[in-house]
């Protein structure tokens, strides 16, 4: 699995969201033997995991553009923690 994981921990957000949808539409058709289903579910599990590590890491990088009173960017402030 720690081969899996390494995998996993290189892909793009984009990447893993990608290889997730095409494991719960394979998931949901429901023509999976049970043990292929568990290997399918593990992977993505934590690939769930790592598109939500990648999502709250690019959260913390949003800032708030400030506009100033003629309507343009004059600054920015990092994003209020919620």
């Amino acid at each position: 699995m720690s081969d899996a994981a390494g995998d996993i921990s290189k892909l793009s957000f984009e990447d893993a969201l990608k290889q997730l949808e095409t494991i719960v539409r394979e998931l949901e058709q429901g023509n999976v033997a049970l043990e292929r289903s568990i290997e399918m579910y593990e992977r993505g599990d934590a690939l769930r995991k790592h598109c939500d590590t990648l999502l709250k890491s690019a959260e913390a990088k949003v800032e708030r553009i400030q506009l100033g009173q003629n309507g343009e960017a004059n600054g920015s402030a990092e994003l209020d923690a919620q």
